[in-house]
């Protein structure tokens, strides 16, 4: 465009540009870390998926190396824990403000142009009347048939919005995100500080723009892969793994 024409409606120089990708930087900071620490709280407090979770990285992987991005597809129960993880604690719990362009009415309810819509996810994810009685608990083989996409396709999960108002960075954060857990998961075992048990993880949500966890989670990795032929043994510091 020529920022020189006033017949254009829409200007977009370079100071708009480097904003957007500012943005678009910023906002995948905090919202990864975020998905991350809800997963592997959810894991920690879910011995059984945990383990599920090593069984299928060993299987794929094996543990004479570290998972790689060629491995993601294969991992189809990372998957399901990952979508478990969006419904129950989605990082956008109104997504982003939408506005009505036009008057319309939508299940009996009328919606004035220009009124601002707010989605709530975080209330959708956890409707009985869609997850059945469960809806409160992590239980990823709900999602063993994969009928149900984070693609926006399936208004039940739409952790990245839908359609042409989607999240852009949907697909960075969702390979960042595969990658990063399955990379924690197969290289560690993790427990919890001081002799804590599963069900004593405080889950409390400290809510805003984002879903973050209310106190970041800490806990203790043990190393679980082979390196050279030989077992590394030995525990790392306690961490605090959303900092």
């Amino acid at each position: 465009m020529n920022p020189k024409d006033e017949g254009q409606a829409s200007i977009i120089d370079r100071k708009n540009i480097n904003a957007i990708m500012v943005d678009m930087m910023a906002a995948s900071f905090d919202t990864t870390t975020t998905a991350i620490e809800w997963t592997l709280s959810e894991l920690l407090r879910h011995p059984r998926v945990m383990a599920c979770l090593q069984q299928e990285l060993e299987r794929v992987v094996g543990r004479n190396r570290m998972v790689e991005e060629s491995d993601l597809p294969k991992l189809t129960y990372l998957d399901m824990v990952i979508k478990e993880s969006f419904r129950l604690h989605p990082v956008a719990p109104f997504l982003i403000p939408h506005e009505s362009t036009e008057d319309i009415t939508v299940n009996g309810y009328f919606i004035p142009k220009k009124s601002r819509i707010m989605v709530n996810t975080w209330s959708m994810g956890r409707d009985c009347k869609v997850w059945s009685d469960d809806a409160e608990k992590f239980f990823p083989e709900r999602f063993k048939d994969g009928k149900i996409d984070l693609r926006g396709h399936d208004f039940e999960l739409i952790p990245f919005g839908s359609g042409r108002r989607g999240c852009p960075g949907m697909q960075l954060g969702l390979s960042t995100m595969r990658l990063i857990i399955a990379q924690l998961v197969h290289c560690f075992d993790w427990e919890l500080p001081d002799g804590m048990l599963p069900d004593e993880l405080d889950m409390t949500e400290k809510f805003g723009l984002s879903l973050p966890r209310a106190n970041h989670l800490i806990a203790k990795p043990t190393y679980r892969l082979l390196g050279g032929g030989v077992l590394i043994k030995g525990t790392l510091p306690k961490l605090e793994v959303g900092s």
